[in-house]
């Protein structure tokens, strides 16, 4: 375990073969996501798996937030995002670090205001990742540049009340249309949450890397 309370999940011998960050949602912890986290792990041994904490606490007055969500609009979530983001990638830069891996063999993984910070984070100038799934979670604004060196995937309950799943379709095909790699999985009757579908999901996408 890191000083900022994120969990190690798995650190296999040696070097490993790649770095799998898991981010959760805002009001979280990273326990929230030791469930998908041993999943991931048990499908692939090599890895190093973590559950990442954010950083401040929630506005919420129980867990833990990239960034505050009380009174935020469309318009200030973006700059509430780029404020956030140095310590985003600060956090995944750390892990590589520990890990010895690089970004090319990074996948982050997050659920809500997780997938937010990471599928913004695809629209940095250097790639820190080279995969991306987001579960639940949206873009604050349509997608600007092509990731060309990432793979996105997005997961999400079509009938979920708190992220539209409609951004999920919109983004996809925005990023489809800019020749990225990405793929779409609406997984049917389920809402704002990780089922046993989604961690079926997430995890045959981790296979694919």
């Amino acid at each position: 375990m890191q000083d900022d309370s994120s969990i190690l999940v798995q650190k296999p011998a040696g070097t490993g073969r790649r770095l799998i960050l898991l981010f959760h949602g805002v009001g979280a912890t990273p326990e929230n996501l030791l469930p998908l986290a041993a999943a991931i792990a048990t499908t692939e041994p090599a890895a190093w798996v973590v559950s990442v904490r954010s950083p401040d606490p929630s506005d919420f007055g129980m867990g833990w937030q990239w960034f505050p969500v009380r009174a935020v609009t469309e318009e200030n979530r973006i700059d509430r995002i780029a404020a956030a983001m140095p310590g985003f990638v600060q956090a995944v830069r750390g892990w590589q670090k520990r890990s010895g891996l690089d970004p090319e063999a990074t996948t982050l993984i997050g659920f809500s205001q997780g997938a937010i910070m990471a599928l913004e984070s695809t629209q940095l100038p250097d790639a820190i990742a080279a995969q991306v799934i987001s579960i639940a979670g949206r873009f604050a604004q349509p997608p600007r540049i092509c990731p060309e060196t990432i793979t996105v995937h997005f997961v999400h309950g079509d009938d979920d009340p708190v992220i539209d799943p409609r951004y999920s379709i919109a983004a996809a095909d925005r990023l489809a249309s800019m020749g990225a790699r990405v793929d779409l999985n609406m997984i049917p009757e389920v809402g704002h949450m990780i089922d046993q579908g989604v961690v079926e999901r997430v995890c045959e996408q981790v296979r694919k890397g």
